[in-house]
Parts: C-alpha cells; sequence; structure tokens
C-alpha cells in the first residue's frame, strides 16, 4: 500500500494512533515523511476524501472531551485524555494547513470549511498551555485569509484579534506584529461605526501604546495604514499619540513624527484634509501655545521638525505654507512672550515658509517680508524671544548664507555682535548669542566677515555672568577649531591669562584648554616646553599654575614627567653645584645636544618653577604610583637635587614647594631635610601662623611618621601642666637632642591643624591607640586648669584660660573621632559622659554667680563658654551618629541642669543645636516604624526633648522680662536653633508634636494679651501688619515658623485646635489670636488653614457681641478692631 493510500486510511477514529504516528514523522526532521508532499501527490478525489474523514475524526474526537470540558479535564484524572485530544486537533490543524497550500481551483473544500469553523471553537476554549496548537490555527487562518476562501472575514477577523492580543503581551512580539501587518486588509471588512467592533478599536488604539509597535517596520506600516482605515478614527488616533507624548523618549517621538509624515504622504482627499487640520495643525498651535516648561512642549516642536526639515520638497512646503498661514504670523505679534518666544523657534526653523507654486517675484517678496520679520523679532522686549530670535537667525545664515543677499548677512552679523552682544538688559540673550554663533561658523564663506567682525567681543571674556564668559570661550574654542580667525587677535593673550589667574572652574578649563598647544606644544622639545612654561610664568604667575592644575587633562601622564625633568634641568643651571652636572644630565640623552635654559638669579621665577613642578607632580600622582618604574625614576632625579635646591633656594616662596616636593619622597630621598624637620617643628615659634608649620606637618604626616607630632603634642600638653607636689611620670621623649621648653598654644595649633584635613587627620587617626590615648590623656588633663581658673584669682605661673579652653575643645574633638575608629565599645563615649558630669559638678555652680556693679563676673563667662564648648562638641557627635541612648540621656539631662542654673539662658542657643540633633536621632526612618528595640525609648526621649524647649521658650520669657535688650540679643542668636528643632518637630506624634506647638501658642497668646492688657487710651491700639509689629519673642517665633509653609500649616492647625477646645475665651486672647492671623495673612501662606482658625475665632469672637456693646471704651475698641481682623481675613 501506498504512502497516501496508508495516510487516507488512517484519517479516522479507528486509526487514529497510525494518523498520529503519521504527524509526528512529518514533525522529525531525520525522517523522509513529509504530509506536504503527501497530499500534494494526491488526485482531486483522494484529497477530498482525506478532508471528509478528517473533519469527521475531529468531530469524533471532539465528542469523546468537549472544549467546554477542557478545564476540568486539565484538574482531573483525565489529563491523558485532554493531551490526546490536543494531538489528533494539532494533526488535523497541521494536514488542514497543508491542504491550503496545494488546494486547487474547482477542487471542494466544503469539508475544510467544517474543519475550519470546528477549530473556531476550538481557539475559543483553548488552555494557556496550548500555544503552539493556538499558533498553528492561527496560520490556517491567516491563510485562508490570503486564498480568499469562504467565510474568510469570519477567520481572518479571529486571527487579526488574537495576534494583536498575543503582540501586546509577548516578549518578543516581533512576529506577531508581522501577522498583524499581513492581516491588516481584515479592517477593510470591518464597520467602524458598529459597536461588535469596539474591542478591536481598542486594541487598535493600544498599538500607540507600546514602543515595539512604534520601533518594528512591520509595525510602522501598520500604524501608517490605521490612518487610511476611517476618516472618522483619525481623530482618536491622535488623541491618544498625544495623551502618551509624555512617556515618550527623543527617539520613540522620532518615529511617531515618521508615521505622520508617512500617513499624511499617503492620504488623499478626505484623509489629507483630515490629518492636516486635526493632526499637523494641532501640533502646529501646540508648539505654539505651550508653555516651554510642559512635558511636551519638545516633543511637539521635536515632531514639527521632521516636517521642516523636509519643506524642500514641493508638496511639503506647500503644506507648510497653508497651514501656517492662519496662525503663525498672529502669533509672533501676539502680547504673551511665551507665545512670540515659541512662534520664533517655529518660524526660523521652517524658513523659508512660502508657496512654492508662486512665482520667483512673489517668492522673493515672500522671503524679503520674513527677513525684516527675522530683524524685527531681534528687537524684541522681551529677553526670551530674543534669544529664540538669535538661535534662529544664526540658523538661517549658515544654512542660507551662498543665497541671502551680503547686506542683510552684514546687516544681521552687525545687529548681532554690535548691538546683542552687549545687551545690558540680559545675560541670556548675551550668552544665547555666544552659543549660536559657532553655528554660523560651520559654514566657512562665513569666516571672512566674522574674521573682521569678532573682535569686537573682546571684552565679553570679562562679562559679569560666569555663563556668558563660558559660552565666549567655547566661541574662541570653535573659531580656533574651525580656524576662521587666530583667537588672539580676538582677545589677546593679557586678557586670556589674567582671566584664568582669577576664574571659576568651568571658564578656567576651557581658557586652558584654548592655550594649550600654545604653551605645551606636545610636538615640539621639552627644552621649548620650558621656555614657554617660564614665559607664562614671566606673563603672569597665577596663571601659569592654574594652567598646569589643568594640564594633565590634555596629555599624557609621561609629557607631564618629561616637563618636570626639563624644568628640572633649567632649576639646576641655576645652582652652584660642586660635581659636574653631566652627571645628572647624562640619562637625558634626548637632549644630550641642547644646553639648559639660563634663568640667573630670578628669585620670582625659581620660585614659580618649583610650584609648577609639585602642582605637576600632584596632577600625576595617582598615575606615578601606578608605574612604579617612572615612579622610582622621578624620585631618584628629584632626591639627587633637593640638598642642593634646599642650600640654593632659601626664600620663604621657594621653600613652601620644596618642602612639598620632598612630601612626595620618602625620607631617605631628601635625608637632610628630613633629619631636620622634627627640631624645626619644636623650635618653632609659640605664635607660628599655619602657614608656617602646615607644609611641613603635611610632609611629615606622608613619610607616615605622624607618631613622632603626636608624641611632641603630648609630651608639650604634659609638661605645661602645673605639676602637682613631687610626683613626676616619666615618658619617652622625643629623641632630639637640644632641649626646647614647652609649648601648649603651639601643640595645640599643630593638633587643631592635624584634625581638620582629611589627609593628616587619617594619618593620625591610622596610628596605635597608645600613642592616641596618652594624648587624649593629656588634653584631659587640662580640665584642672580651666577649674582653677574658675575658683581662683589670676596665677601668672599658670597656662592662660585660652590655652585651657582650646585643649577642652580639643579633648572633646579628639575623643570623638576616636569613638568613630573603634570597632567596638564605648570608651570615648564614657570619656564623653565623664566630662559631662565633670560639667554639671564643676561648672555649673559658676553659672549661678551674677554680675555685680563693679564689674562683670569673669567666672560666669568662663563658666559659659566651657559649657558652649562642650554643647557644641556634643552637637557634633549626635550629628554624625555617635551617640546611643545612654549618651543622648546623659545630655539631655547636662541641658536641663544648665538651663535650671541662674545664667542658664546664655546657653540656650547651644542646647538648642542640642536637642535638634536628639530629636533627629530619636524619630525612626519611615522604613524602621513598628520596630520595638530601638524605639521603646525614643518616646520617652521626645518627651524630654519636648519639656526642655518649653523650659527653653519660658527662660526667653522671663530674660524680656527682666533684661529687654539682653532678651532681644537672646532672641535673635537662638533664631537658627529654633528654626532648625521646629524643621525636626513636625516629624514627630501628634501628641508629642502638639505639646511643642502648644507651647510656642500659649507664650505668643501670653505676650501679645499683655500688650493688649496695658492699653489705657483707644489710640494705643495698633493692629501689626508683619511680623516686626509683634512684641520681641513672638515676632521671633513667628517670624521662624513663617519660614515653612508645613510649619505653618501645623501650627495653624493648633491654634484650631485651641480654639475649638475653648481653651481661649477671653476677648483680649481672642484679639491677640486675631493679630498673629493678621500676621500670617500678610505673609500670604496657608490660605486654607488660616480661615479654619478665623472661624473658629469667629464662633468664639461673637459671644462677646452683646456683653462688650455696653461696656468701657477699651474693650469695645478691642472688639471692634478684631472684627475688622476677622473681616479682613476672611474676605476672599
Amino acid at each position: 500500500m501506498s504512502k497516501r493510500e496508508s495516510f487516507l486510511e488512517a484519517a479516522c477514529k479507528e486509526n487514529v494512533k497510525d494518523f498520529l504516528r503519521f504527524i509526528q514523522l512529518h514533525k522529525d526532521k531525520a525522517e523522509p515523511f513529509d504530509v506536504e508532499e503527501v497530499v500534494q501527490e494526491m488526485s482531486r478525489d483522494q484529497r477530498e476524501a482525506l478532508w471528509g474523514r478528517l473533519e469527521l475524526l475531529l468531530s469524533d474526537i471532539l465528542l469523546v472531551l468537549p472544549p467546554n470540558r477542557w478545564e476540568e479535564g486539565m484538574q482531573q484524572d483525565s489529563a491523558s485524555d485532554l493531551k490526546h485530544v490536543m494531538a489528533v486537533v494539532d494533526g488535523v490543524t497541521l494536514v488542514a494547513q497543508v491542504s491550503l497550500k496545494v488546494l486547487q481551483d474547482g477542487d471542494t473544500y466544503a469539508a475544510l470549511l467544517k474543519i475550519a469553523h470546528r477549530l473556531h471553537e476550538v481557539l475559543v476554549s483553548l488552555p494557556a498551555s496550548e500555544a503552539p496548537l493556538q499558533l498553528h490555527i492561527l496560520l490556517l487562518y491567516e491563510t485562508w485569509w490570503k486564498k480568499g476562501l469562504l467565510d474568510k472575514e469570519k477567520f481572518g477577523h479571529t486571527a487579526f484579534r488574537i495576534s494583536l492580543q498575543k503582540s501586546f503581551t509577548l516578549k518578543k512580539p516581533g512576529t506577531e506584529i508581522q501577522r498583524v501587518w499581513t492581516l491588516h486588509d481584515v479592517l477593510s471588512s470591518l464597520d467602524y461605526t458598529s459597536e461588535d467592533n469596539k474591542q478591536i478599536i481598542d486594541l487598535l488604539l493600544q498599538c500607540f501604546h507600546h514602543p515595539t509597535y512604534i520601533r518594528n517596520d512591520d509595525g510602522k506600516r501598520f500604524l501608517v495604514f490605521l490612518f487610511s482605515w476611517n476618516v472618522d478614527f483619525i481623530w482618536f488616533l491622535h488623541g491618544t499619540i498625544k495623551n502618551q507624548l509624555e512617556f515618550f523618549n527623543k527617539s520613540i517621538v522620532t518615529h511617531i513624527a515618521e508615521i505622520y509624515f508617512r500617513a499624511w504622504k499617503k492620504a488623499c482627499g478626505d484623509f489629507l484634509e483630515k490629518i492636516e487640520s486635526t493632526c499637523i495643525q494641532d501640533f502646529m498651535q501646540s508648539a505654539i501655545l505651550l508653555h516651554r516648561a510642559s512635558p511636551v512642549h519638545a516633543k511637539v516642536r521635536q515632531i514639527m521638525s521632521y516636517f521642516h526639515k523636509r519643506s524642500r520638497c514641493h508638496d511639503v512646503g506647500k503644506m507648510l505654507h497653508n497651514l501656517y498661514k492662519p496662525i503663525l504670523w498672529k502669533a509672533l505679534s501676539a502680547p504673551n512672550f511665551e507665545v512670540r518666544a515659541n512662534a520664533t523657534l517655529i518660524f526660523t526653523e521652517a524658513f523659508p515658509i512660502h508657496d512654492p507654486d508662486q512665482n520667483n517675484e512673489n517668492i522673493d517678496k515672500n522671503i524679503q517680508k520674513q527677513l525684516d520679520t527675522a530683524m524685527g523679532l531681534l528687537y524684541d522686549p522681551h529677553p526670551t524671544v530674543r534669544s529664540n530670535a538669535i538661535l534662529g537667525v544664526c540658523k538661517i545664515l549658515a544654512k542660507y548664507w551662498e543665497l541671502l543677499p551680503p547686506t542683510i548677512i552684514t546687516d544681521f552679523l552687525k545687529k548681532l555682535v554690535m548691538e546683542l552682544a552687549a545687551d545690558i538688559s540680559s545675560p541670556d540673550v548675551r550668552c544665547s548669542l555666544f552659543k549660536c554663533l559657532p553655528i554660523v561658523l560651520d559654514n566657512s564663506l562665513s569666516h571672512p566677515l566674522l574674521e573682521k567682525l569678532l573682535p569686537s567681543l573682546k571684552y565679553s571674556l570679562h562679562d559679569n555672568s560666569e555663563k556668558v564668559r563660558t559660552a565666549f570661550l567655547d566661541l574662541l574654542i570653535k573659531v580656533k577649531a574651525v580656524r576662521a580667525a587666530k583667537f588672539w587677535d580676538i582677545c589677546n593673550m593679557d586678557h586670556l591669562l589674567a582671566r584664568l589667574a582669577i576664574d571659576s572652574h568651568s571658564v578656567s578649563k576651557r581658557i586652558v584648554d584654548l592655550l594649550f598647544k600654545s604653551f605645551l606644544p606636545v610636538n615640539d622639545s621639552e627644552k621649548e616646553w620650558c621656555s614657554r612654561c617660564i614665559t607664562l610664568i614671566q606673563m603672569n604667575p597665577m596663571a601659569a599654575r592654574k594652567f598646569y592644575q589643568y594640564a594633565h587633562k590634555h596629555t599624557a601622564p609621561t609629557n607631564i614627567i618629561k616637563l618636570m625633568l626639563a624644568i628640572r634641568r633649567t632649576l639646576n643651571s641655576c645652582i652652584q653645584v660642586d660635581c659636574d652636572l653631566t652627571e645628572i644630565n647624562d640619562s637625558n640623552k634626548e637632549n644630550s645636544e641642547e644646553g639648559p635654559i639660563k634663568l640667573g638669579k630670578n628669585t620670582a621665577v625659581i620660585s614659580s618653577l618649583l610650584e609648577v613642578v609639585v602642582i605637576l607632580w600632584r596632577s600625576i600622582e595617582e598615575a606615578l604610583k601606578k608605574n612604579e618604574e617612572a615612579h622610582k625614576y622621578t624620585v631618584a632625579k628629584f632626591g639627587n637635587v633637593m640638598a642642593k635646591y634646599f642650600q640654593a633656594f632659601e626664600d620663604e616662596r621657594s621653600t613652601v614647594p620644596l618642602i612639598q616636593l620632598a612630601s612626595f619622597m620618602s625620607p631617605a630621598a631628601v635625608p637632610t631635610f628630613s633629619c631636620g624637620i622634627l627640631s624645626r617643628l619644636r623650635r618653632m615659634d609659640s605664635g607660628a601662623v599655619p602657614t608656617q608649620y602646615s607644609q611641613l606637618l603635611d610632609c611629615i604626616c606622608s613619610w607616615g611618621q605622624a607618631a613622632d607630632i603626636v608624641e611632641l603634642v603630648t609630651d608639650w600638653l604634659t609638661e605645661s601642666l602645673p605639676s602637682k607636689g613631687d610626683k613626676v611620670t616619666k615618658r619617652r621623649k622625643v629623641r632630639i637632642q637640644e632641649t626646647v621648653e614647652a609649648k601648649p598654644d603651639l601643640a595645640l595649633a599643630y593638633l587643631d591643624y592635624l584634625f581638620s584635613y582629611t589627609s593628616t587627620r587619617t594619618k593620625v587617626l591610622a596610628l596605635d591607640q597608645r600613642p592616641l590615648r596618652e594624648l587624649h590623656a593629656a588634653l584631659g588633663n587640662w580640665k584642672s586648669v580651666l577649674y582653677s581658673h574658675l575658683s581662683s584669682t589670676e596665677d601668672p605661673e599658670r597656662p592662660s584660660v585660652e590655652t585651657a579652653l582650646k585643649a577642652f575643645t580639643c579633648h572633646g574633638r579628639l575623643g570623638a573621632h576616636l569613638q568613630h575608629s573603634l570597632t567596638e565599645g564605648r570608651d570615648y563615649l564614657l570619656s564623653l559622659e565623664h566630662v559631662a558630669a565633670w560639667v554639671a559638678e564643676r561648672v555649673l555652680p559658676f553659672l549661678t554667680k551674677r554680675i555685680g556693679d563693679d564689674g562683670e563676673d569673669l567666672s560666669q563667662q568662663l563658666a559659659t563658654q566651657i559649657t558652649e564648648s562642650f554643647l557644641s562638641i556634643c552637637h557634633d557627635v549626635l550629628l554624625v551618629g555617635l551617640g546611643d541612648d545612654k549618651f543622648k540621656s546623659q545630655i539631655l539631662h547636662l541641658c536641663s541642669l544648665v538651663l535650671l542654673s541662674e545664667a542658664g539662658y546664655l546657653c540656650i542657643p547651644a542646647v538648642l543645636q542640642v536637642l535638634k540633633e536628639v530629636a533627629t536621632c530619636s524619630v525612626p526612618e519611615d522604613e524602621n516604624r513598628g520596630q520595638s528595640d530601638e524605639e521603646e525609648g525614643a518616646p520617652v526621649m521626645l518627651a524630654t526633648v519636648a519639656n526642655i524647649f518649653q523650659k527653653i521658650i519660658e527662660l526667653l520669657a522671663r530674660c524680656l522680662r527682666k533684661q529687654p535688650e539682653e532678651g532681644k540679643q537672646l532672641c535673635q542668636s537662638a533664631v537658627p536653633g529654633l528654626t532648625d528643632f521646629l524643621q525636626v518637630a513636625q516629624t514627630w506624634d501628634r501628641a508629642l508634636l502638639s505639646s511643642v506647638f502648644s507651647t510656642v501658642f500659649a507664650i505668643i497668646i501670653v505676650e501679645t494679651r499683655h500688650v493688649l492688657q496695658k492699653i489705657s487710651h483707644p489710640e494705643e491700639l495698633v493692629i501689626p501688619q508683619s511680623v516686626e509689629d509683634m512684641p520681641p519673642l513672638s515676632s521671633t517665633l513667628l517670624s521662624v515658623i513663617l519660614k515653612s509653609p508645613s510649619i505653618t500649616r501645623l501650627f495653624l492647625a493648633e491654634v484650631s485646635s485651641s480654639l475649638d477646645s475653648e481653651a481661649i475665651n477671653s476677648l483680649t486672647e481672642l484679639a491677640a489670636v486675631l493679630h498673629v492671623l493678621v500676621v500670617i495673612r500678610h505673609v500670604g501662606k496657608c490660605k486654607a488653614g488660616l480661615k479654619s482658625a478665623a472661624v473658629s475665632v469667629q464662633q468664639q469672637l461673637y459671644k462677646h457681641a452683646a456683653s462688650d456693646g455696653d461696656g468701657k471704651d477699651i474693650q469695645r475698641v478691642i472688639y471692634e478692631s478684631s472684627v475688622a481682623c476677622l473681616n479682613q481675613i476672611l474676605q476672599p
């Protein structure tokens, strides 16, 4: 029996296993059996018989397990039956699809049609796991549609809809998008107005929500086709795209513009008119009318730019002329400057806008009119319009230079260069000019004319605006790049160097970019580099230093090293060296033919050359460390001559770079200098300024000898303390031969410098704990000197109070640094807690003393200084997150004790800063809310903070009452602390927050009420108009509150809450509240909260209407004034 007959026999329910075996053989690429080949070889009768048998097989197999039971079959024991059914359905689908390929004219395919209908029912019920079978059915329907067979609309619609849905969900939908495009003609048979097709329409609109469709070529063809499906559908398409524009990136918007352009190009008749009026002209209006800050404005302009770039095409030019005509010219003269500015960009980008069907004479007139319009825009009163006009005119000149008359070009450039470059009303206009002139320079025909005009811009280098100077230098760099002119003819070298010496980073780096090849021509010899370096130094030493700071960004580290060595050879020629100089220079064979440059005794140039070497070395320090060979070579070369340099160049300006140069090497490379550096530090005067010792400290730290400095400082601090009896502690001394008296002031100055800079601080803290602990202990011992100053009279043998106070501060700072470097434990926090206890026990008692009539109490001043210094240290510890709960509790306790002291109010600013940091540390982060460990103590701590804050407010009020002038000064000094504290407090829980703002509100009302109660005559009642008109403390607190809208809202909420609780009910209190609300109203913040508080006052105030109608004159005046205030607040 032949393959054809066997396959035909197998197509029935009885031989279904044979049928499935044939299908498996077809799918197995290793087997020669091919269903398509077998069906093609069949006669017409055999094919029809096969289709009939397949239709019966499909019907029988679907009777066994109908589609409506497939979902149950997946969950029950009949899963194997479902798998068998699916295999049969897949096989039938495969044969049906193959049969369509070999279908011939005259074949009767009624059985195939029935199979297709059966499969349509199957397709609806297919589980998600049967995606391959779904694909096979879709391929069958796609072929059915292409063949144009009976019921193709039904099958085509189904395939189109499912493919469209799948294209939205697949990760790689390219194949499905291709199938959608293949079936796009299906839409021509759909009724757009039918409700039955609403799902398809929604799916079509969703295509523009998926960038994959917009980027894909077939997807793009399909989206273009949609604009030609139905005229009424265009409006929905355009609306969908506009809604999505905000979320599209620049590349997607380019594809969108292409889709519009292709749709317009293919359209005709009603479709063309609809696209032009609904889409393109709408984009034109949006590009003109949208705010520049709109997220879609730039994208709309990008779409229009796509059309503008094709305006030379006859049809595009005509379309742009017709659509712009009714809107653009009006917009250019609109009252709103943003509309004019947007229209200017559109007009100059689309220039020239004309009807290509006109004769040449009319076109010329039209273009001349547009050129006049462009010139007029350069005179626009608003700088934004002028800036946009500059950009547009420069683009026009660059693009149409060859076509424009010379007089027009000259007029435009003179207006730009001579007038707008000096536009004093707006730096943006000047900046725009310098940013846009490079566009003109891109056209080489402009160079001769610009070469004559640009020198008039030379003083723009000194413009007041940094961005203008930056743009001007970018222009000079462009001039140099295109060789339009010599940049030094536009702006001479002296001006450039003067600006390089003093200007910011952004300006300086551009000047270096401009001048680099002039002063470091990499193709010339190193001797020439050095010569030009000396020339640069002689022209402007400060500019030279700045130039070589940026030089490493423009050349390789190798060239930097070569320049350093060339400078070294020049410096060698300036010193009297006993040995033969050839020994030093022989290794540089490339320079053996040329002698070094002679400088003589020009110490200024020599010092500058040394500074340049240091700058160059520092710029490539990291690169040198990575190249060990180059590093050794460079160190050896300079190490050979450093001793001679120190001998020959003894002036102060040369010594500084020499020390820095020595710090780049090892101590062994500069033995003479390194051996004496510690001795120089010991012998320095106590009053030495940082410039005298900073370089030495940097140097010794870079050599890893920070321990010697720490030991020296420790010794000096220990030896300077007053001795106690005969007991002497033996300490290891610094190995210095000469004896030098202890200098505690200098020791503290050294210590302050070491901890003020990261590089030195890192070296010190990297030392062993033993010397650091000894230093910490030595500093801590100075508390005894402070106490002796507090408790006794002046003693000339005792160290000064300033020194002791500085040592006290250094002790706290060092403790914080050491605690931070600890991996575990809280030793140094404990030390700070002990200091806090010492302050409470020994220092705070002196805050109770009063200033006598005969003079000031110095002990009180010192006690205040000590307390403020320690609180400042605690603030810093908390700020960097070192303080734990125990430390915070101790410091809060100290703050309470300070405020309880009689003169504790003097420390209020310092206490406020500590409260702010404690509050910040105690407020949990959002992600940590709900964790119980750390937060158990947080509410208690915040409650303590709130109580201390209340005490501070009370102290401020009492101080203002007893000592008004001193109180006002104290209030002003407390403003920063109050501001910071309230910013943190607003994040607290409601109850704690209410306690803070109720305190603030209460003191404001009490103080204002007190002022109102003192009124004895109606004329004395004045309604405040600003914060300054309020009483002193109220003025301070309101000024702090009104700085932040969020704090103002919380304050107004507290006002409303107090009024609603009827805690405030007297007339004077209500009047005081209204005075506060009037001040807030004048500031213009939180109108909703203000109105709510005013309504609450209104409800209380009307209770006093009858009682005060016949009362005292003062009460009546206060009531009438309150009503007037209320009306003022509530009026819209």
